[in-house]
């Protein structure tokens, strides 16, 4: 009996509300006019009428139950007060069809055999009574018969209207279900590859410009190291203005390193292993250059973990940075650094689900705007004042060439506290790579 559907309250009365309240009025004008019990019951039948679907919505799953007792039991008054001298010969019997068409409505068709099979016995108990006063002919039973067998031919024909509407309501939802993931996925694609044609480009670009300028910071660096060389006893001004030369050189040599690594396609060699082990040499060595930071590291890792195929050296490239990136968010005053690791089952870079491992680094830093986080993995895109915005980007480039997927949500305890990194690997069976084979991501 708790197989009811899911309903919606109605908020305002429609066209055929009002033209069910002027058939039950002009029942109300119609013998016994007199009868005051007959109009109350009535008007208590319009009111659940317009007030059903507000009061099976606050009611919630036992809601139509309790809307088909109330009309079998109001119903059954109607026939107690309209039926002179034999109550079950009252000519109001057919009111029964309202409890049981709203059954059929509302359940599946079990249960509405047995609330029809409820009014059927609400109905027949005023047969007893007629029994004890009147002899009954056997054409009677026949009649009342009739219109029980009524009672269930109506209930079946509105039920399997009602199934079959729920069963074509469902598959339009699945169907509307798989649209949208369809046109997620779509949209996915096209981000992917519109993102891939700016990456193309601005490699390219990068490419050209570190060539042009590397060639220039060689010279520039080899002279300062010169003029240092010859004025080293002569000069010390001079001497420490090239040392300044050299220094700034070199950072800007880094940067151009930067640049190609951004730009020049990176050889992987995808071979099967367990991502905790790259993961925690990368934790140790950032520890390691930050030493002193008052930065907390809190590990959790699922045992039992799949094989990922992998690069090493690429893989703890990308993890360096994101770790980096967390310390230097809370080198102000520390904080703690979660790394969780588990199997999941997500989707990786081709929009399509497997199974493999995720990894969560989140920290309690000051977080990424939210405005920033789908632009977060551009080149050039950052959230330092001294920062160049080409860290992720790499970071981004060597997971989309391990075919899994990367995102950003916040810390753990909402906007503004932390920000937690999630990395997807399909594990080895699933990846778009035979064990040892070697690939180009471009």
């Amino acid at each position: 009996m708790n197989n009811a559907k899911d309903t919606t309250a109605r908020s305002t009365i429609n066209w055929m509300d009002i033209l069910w309240l002027v058939f039950l009025a002009a029942l109300a004008f119609l013998p016994p006019v007199t009868e005051i019990h007959k109009q109350l019951i009535l008007v208590a039948f319009g009111v659940i009428q317009l007030a059903e679907g507000w009061l099976v919505s606050r009611m919630g799953r036992r809601g139509p139950a309790y809307i088909v007792l109330l009309k079998i039991a109001l119903a059954t008054l109607l026939i107690d007060h309209t039926g002179e001298p034999i109550t079950i010969n009252s000519n109001y019997y057919p009111i029964y069809f309202l409890p049981v068409l709203t059954a059929a409505e509302y359940f599946e068709p079990l249960a509405t055999l047995l609330w029809t099979a409820l009014a059927s016995a609400a109905y027949c108990s005023y047969l007893y009574p007629a029994m004890q006063e009147y002899e009954i002919p056997a054409e009677s039973y026949g009649l009342l018969a009739i219109r029980i067998l009524f009672f269930f031919l109506a209930a079946m024909v509105v039920n399997r209207f009602a199934v079959e509407n729920r069963r074509q309501t469902r598959l339009y939802q699945e169907l509307a279900e798989t649209l949208a993931e369809t046109n997620r996925r779509l949209e996915q694609a096209q981000a992917e590859a519109r993102r891939s044609e700016r990456l193309a480009a601005l490699g390219q670009l990068s490419a050209g410009l570190a060539h042009e300028i590397r060639n220039p910071l060689g010279v520039i660096k080899g002279s300062a190291e010169m003029l240092s060389q010859k004025l080293a006893e002569s000069n010390p001004l001079a001497t420490e203005l090239a040392g300044y030369i050299s220094t700034e050189t070199n950072r800007l040599s880094g940067l151009v390193t930067r640049f190609l690594d951004f730009a020049r396609p990176l050889h992987a060699e995808l071979t099967p292993q367990d991502i905790t082990t790259v993961l925690d040499r990368a934790l140790t060595n950032v520890a390691t250059l930050w030493k002193g930071n008052p930065v907390c590291v809190e590990k959790k890792y699922e045992t039992n973990l799949p094989p990922v195929a992998l690069d090493e050296g690429l893989c703890e490239q990308a993890f360096v940075n994101i770790v980096q990136n967390a310390y230097d968010a809370m080198s102000a005053g520390g904080g703690v650094l979660r790394v969780k690791v588990g199997k999941t089952h997500a989707t990786g870079r081709n929009g399509e689900m497997a199974d493999g491992v995720e990894v969560r680094i989140a920290d309690t830093g000051p977080g990424i705007p939210p405005d920033l986080r789908e632009q977060i993995f551009n080149p050039f895109v950052t959230t330092k004042k001294t920062g160049v915005g080409l860290g992720l980007s790499i970071v981004s480039k060597i997971i989309d060439g391990h075919h899994g997927s990367i995102r950003i949500e916040d810390g753990g305890k909402g906007q503004g506290t932390g920000a937690s990194f999630v990395l997807f690997f399909p594990a080895s069976e699933d990846a778009k790579t035979v064990e040892t084979a070697r690939m180009v991501i471009s």
